[in-house]
Formats: C-alpha cells, structure tokens, sequence
C-alpha cells in the first residue's frame, strides 16, 4: 500500500493537533503542540508533513520556516526543541524527507535542518552535526530513592542551597516576569540574543496542564527560573538559568533538585536536562546528577553555505558575542527577540 504525503501550511495550528502523540525514532513519544507552540511564539511559518496509508498517519514531519534579512532562510524541524525531526516507518520516512527536500528548493532555503537523535539514510542528507547531545535521567520512584542516589558533592551542593533559606514558588503567567527577568540577564551573560516573553506565553497556552514556571526567591530579589514541561512519561527543561553572583550560595541546584521532585511527584520515569555540547561546563553539571547522554543527530540537506554558518561557537561570532555581553540589558530585552527568530 502506498504513502501518500499530506502538506499542511498554516499560521493558526489547532491545539487540537496535540491530542495525538506519535512514537518512532526517539525513545520518547512527541507532542505535536510543540510546533504551533513555537511558530506562534517565535512568529515563523509552521509546515507539517504527515503520511498517510489507507487514511491512517503513520508519520509526521513538522517544519518551521525561518528567514530574516540578517542571516536568510531556513526550513528547521525545529527550533528551541530538545528533539524533533521525521516520525515513521523507513518508506514513509523517505517520502517525507523527499518533499521537506522539495519544500526547501521552493522556499529556497540555505538549508534543511532536521533535528534527529537517530540517523536516517537519505541521499540528500548528506551532512550532520554531532557535536551535541541529550542528558537524561531515569527517574526514581520516590524523591527519596533518587537522593539516595546522588553524589555525596551532590548532596553536600543542595543542602547549602537549602540553607539559604531562598522562597520556591511555581505558577504559570504569574511567574513569567520574573523567570524572564533572570533568563534574560543570563543569555545576555552569555552573548546570546534572549527569546521574546511571547515564546513562553505560547508555550503556556499550548501546554495548559503540563507547563509551569519554578522561581527562586531571596526576599524580594528573584534569584533563579526554570520552565519545566511535562510529556509523556518524560519532563523536560527547556529553558532555566540563575544569577551567577549567586553561584556560591547555590540557588541552581537547589533549583533543579526541586525540578526533579516535581517531575516524581507527576509520576514521570526520566528527566530531560536538555541538550548541550559535549564535555562543556554545561554538560558536566547535568552528567553530575546521574544523567547519562543520548545522541543528538543534526542532519541537513545543504543547498548554500555550510552547516555550521549559524552555529554560536562558530568563530567569525566571537566578535559579535563580546560586543552584545557589553549592552544594556534593556536593549537586549528590546532587540534580542527580534534578532533570534532568524537564527535557527
């Protein structure tokens, strides 16, 4: 039997969407909500390819078309994401990867970027990235249980967190202005161009029952946030960060063993910190919790430039990096979100 290829492009995908969870190439079944989570809230154009045998789908592939006059135009599968990429069998796989290919030529994007942890055999993915990697962590059934299994360090790290007596609060649109204000000085730390509030309020209103906010207080100061969303047997973090000059009082760990016993307590069995480079300072921190990394395969279909243009470790970036460490924050909060919708 036949796969017959459905090409849906609209700016306004249905929450409804999201009701099916589809399994395939990631150990961890997908929320289709991700994808008008993130077009909505980023404002890019979502496509999603879906194949279908006798009516039924048994395969997905959603896209987000990226373009700006700063860096051009990208057809992603998908940005800010921890995993995405094509769902299915090995024909409707190639069916789909064949019409992204298509879409890309029509769209004349630099490239098609299609963010697997799995390889697939296509003759037009010819490249792919695996510089990064996701860590995860099998979950206890008890808060208890899974402290036991920490690092003496570990342990030592939370209780001082503990000691400082910091205020954890979790809600949703409550907690946004906080969580962003600490998010946002961060990224400017780090040289990045911080996404718009708008991501996260989509992400809210996409996810209403499983996305929330986790902020840590000190009196009046907001010293650490964190975006926890919970799928489907697995919770995730897609964003979290606190004030570095409060590293030495530990706000961060603390932050995240409170993340994990949330995802305990909703009956999750794995944690997802998040992707990272390999042996970075980022990845040594999740790997000190017990998590373990799981590949992250980014393959693409080049049709301009290289595959790694638009990478912020690429080095003709450093420069840039340096100058936006040095800017106002509020020009960041103000510029930032524009500049990171282009970047994919």
């Amino acid at each position: 039997m036949s796969i017959t290829i459905v090409e849906n492009e609209t700016s306004q995908l249905p929450v409804a969407v999201g009701e099916q969870v589809l399994h395939g190439l990631s150990e961890y079944p997908r929320d289709r909500r991700w994808l008008p989570a993130v077009c909505q809230g980023l404002r890019l154009q979502p496509w999603m390819l879906e194949a279908r045998r006798d009516g039924q789908v048994v395969g997905e592939l959603p896209l987000a078309f990226v373009k700006s006059r700063l860096f051009g135009r990208f057809l992603v599968s998908l940005p800010y994401v921890n995993w995405a990429g094509v769902l299915g069998d090995d024909e409707s796989v190639t069916a789909m990867v064949d019409r992204a290919c298509q879409l890309a030529d029509r769209l004349d994007v630099r490239y098609l970027e299609l963010r697997h942890e799995v390889e697939i055999q296509h003759p037009k993915l010819t490249d792919q990235l695996t510089t990064k990697c996701h860590m995860r962590l099998p979950l206890s059934a008890t808060s208890e249980a899974l402290w036991k299994s920490f690092s003496p360090k570990v342990r030592n790290q939370v209780r001082k967190g503990e000691k400082q007596a910091f205020e954890i609060a979790w809600g949703r649109e409550d907690l946004l202005p906080e969580f962003y204000e600490v998010f946002s000085r961060r990224m400017r730390e780090l040289g990045t161009p911080v996404y718009g509030k708008r991501l996260f309020t989509s992400i809210l209103k996409q996810f209403p029952d499983k996305a929330e906010f986790c902020v840590l207080r000190d009196g009046r100061q907001v010293v650490g946030g964190a975006l926890l969303v919970h799928g489907e047997k697995i919770s995730e973090v897609p964003s979290a960060s606190t004030l570095t000059s409060y590293n030495p009082k530990n706000p961060n760990m603390l932050m995240y063993w409170q993340l994990l016993q949330r995802a305990i307590e909703r009956g999750q069995t794995v944690f997802d910190f998040g992707r990272c480079s390999l042996e970075s300072p980022t990845h040594r921190f999740k790997k000190q919790w017990g998590a373990k990394a799981s590949p992250a395969v980014w393959q693409y279909y080049l049709r301009h430039g290289q595959m790694d243009d638009m990478r912020p470790d690429n080095s003709r970036y450093r420069r840039k990096v340096a100058v936006w460490q040095r800017l106002p924050l509020w020009l960041t909060k103000l510029a930032g979100p524009w500049i990171v919708r282009g970047i994919p």
